[in-house]
C-alpha cells in the first residue's frame, strides 16, 4: 500500500489504535452485564478433603464455561456437616441472599431449599429419587424450579451385593447401613432385599445416625461369621468413612462402597460414579440457568459412566483371594 501523505498515515493509525482499544470492550460486552450470584449448600464439613475437591471441581467447571469468581460471579458456600438442623439454617441463609441459582447436595438438603423457595432455580446433585421426593414431575420435564443430576437408582444395590458375593463367596449375611434422614432409606432397602434373596444373603437393616450407632451396627453384624457390609450412599456414612473403614478392617468384614474415595482411604472395593466429575457436570446446568434457561425445561441427567476400584492390599488383610476376573474388570487397582 502506498500512502499519499503523512496526514493520511496518521489518520489510519489513529483509527487502528481506536479499534484496538475497542476490542476488549466488544469482547466484554458478550459477558453478563452484571455480577451474577450462586448459592451452594454442600453436605460435608468445609475442611473435609472431599468438600475441598468438590468445590475445586465446581469452580473448574464454571471457569471452563466463562464464569470467574470475583469477576462476573459471586459464590456463597455453606457446609452442613451432615447435620439436618444446621442445613435448615443454612438453606434459609442462602435463600435470603436471593442468588440467581442455588446448588444443593443430597435429598434432604435439596428438599429444604425447595421448601424455602419455589422461585429461585435450584440445581441438585446427590439425589436418587427426585420424583418420589416430590422435587420434579418427570425426568424429562421437571416442571418446577428444580433440576439436576441423579446419583444412584435403587437397582444399583443389586450390583453392590453381587460384587460383595463375588469377592467373598462364603458371605451369608450383610448389614445394610445408612441414615434414613439423609437419603431415601426404604427406596434402596427394598431393592437390596430383593437382590439379597436371589443371592442367598440375609440382609440386616441397620439404620444409623451417629458414630456410636455405626459402631454398634458393625459390631452386631460381625458376631455372625461370613458377614459383610453394604453401605447406602449418604452423607452420614461419608462423614464417618474413616471410622467405618477402620471397623471393617478390625472385624475383618468385606464391604462394597459407593465411590472411589472410600477405597483410596483403605476400603475394599467400590462401584459408582465419579463424584468429582459430577460436580463439573453440575456446573454446566448452573451455567445454562445463569444464561436464561429454566429448570422446568432442563431434563434431569442420569449417570452414564461407572467405575470399579479395588484395593488389593485391603483384600489381602481380610484374607480374601480376589478372582482374576474382578481384577481385570476393575478400572483401578490399588496395590
Amino acid at each position: 500500500m502506498t500512502w499519499g501523505n503523512s496526514m493520511q498515515r496518521r489518520e489510519f493509525l489513529t483509527l487502528l489504535s481506536g479499534a484496538a482499544a475497542a476490542w476488549p470492550l466488544a469482547a466484554g460486552a458478550q459477558q453478563p452485564s452484571r455480577m451474577r450470584s450462586i448459592g451452594v449448600l454442600l453436605a460435608l464439613a468445609e475442611d473435609d478433603p472431599e468438600s475441598k475437591a468438590r468445590v475445586a471441581a465446581f469452580r473448574q467447571g464454571l471457569e471452563r464455561l466463562g464464569w470467574s469468581e470475583g469477576r462476573n460471579v459471586r459464590i456463597d458456600y455453606r457446609f452442613a456437616q451432615a447435620s439436618a438442623e444446621r442445613a435448615q439454617v443454612l438453606a434459609k441463609e442462602l435463600v435470603a441472599l436471593q442468588p440467581d441459582v442455588i446448588l444443593g447436595q443430597s435429598t434432604p438438603f435439596a428438599g429444604m431449599l425447595q421448601r424455602e423457595s419455589r422461585a429461585i432455580p435450584i440445581v441438585f446433585l446427590g439425589v436418587s429419587d427426585p420424583i418420589g421426593s416430590g422435587f420434579i414431575a418427570s425426568l424429562a420435564r421437571p416442571g418446577g424450579n428444580l433440576t439436576g443430576l441423579l446419583q444412584y437408582e435403587e437397582s444399583i444395590t443389586g450390583k453392590w451385593l453381587a460384587m460383595l458375593k463375588e469377592i467373598a463367596p462364603h458371605l451369608v449375611r450383610a448389614a445394610f447401613m445408612g441414615n434414613p434422614k439423609t437419603t431415601p432409606y426404604d427406596y434402596f432397602l427394598r431393592a437390596a432385599e430383593a437382590a439379597a434373596r436371589s443371592l442367598a444373603i440375609e440382609l440386616v437393616s441397620s439404620p444409623v445416625e451417629t458414630a456410636a450407632d455405626i459402631e454398634r451396627a458393625i459390631a452386631s453384624v460381625a458376631r455372625v461369621p461370613n458377614s459383610g457390609l453394604l453401605l447406602k450412599p449418604d452423607t452420614t456414612n461419608t462423614l464417618h468413612r474413616d471410622l467405618i473403614i477402620a471397623l471393617a478392617a478390625r472385624h475383618r468384614l468385606p464391604a462394597v462402597y459407593t465411590a472411589r474415595f472410600w477405597v483410596t482411604a483403605g476400603g475394599l472395593m467400590s462401584y459408582g460414579i465419579d463424584q468429582i466429575d459430577l460436580l463439573r457436570q453440575t456446573a454446566s446446568y448452573v451455567d445454562r440457568i445463569l444464561r436464561g434457561e429454566k429448570p422446568a425445561d432442563l431434563p434431569v441427567q442420569a449417570p452414564v459412566r461407572y467405575e470399579t476400584v479395588l484395593n488389593l492390599k485391603t483384600a489381602k488383610a481380610l484374607g480374601l483371594t480376589v478372582p482374576d476376573l474382578i481384577i481385570v474388570r476393575a478400572d483401578e487397582v490399588i496395590e
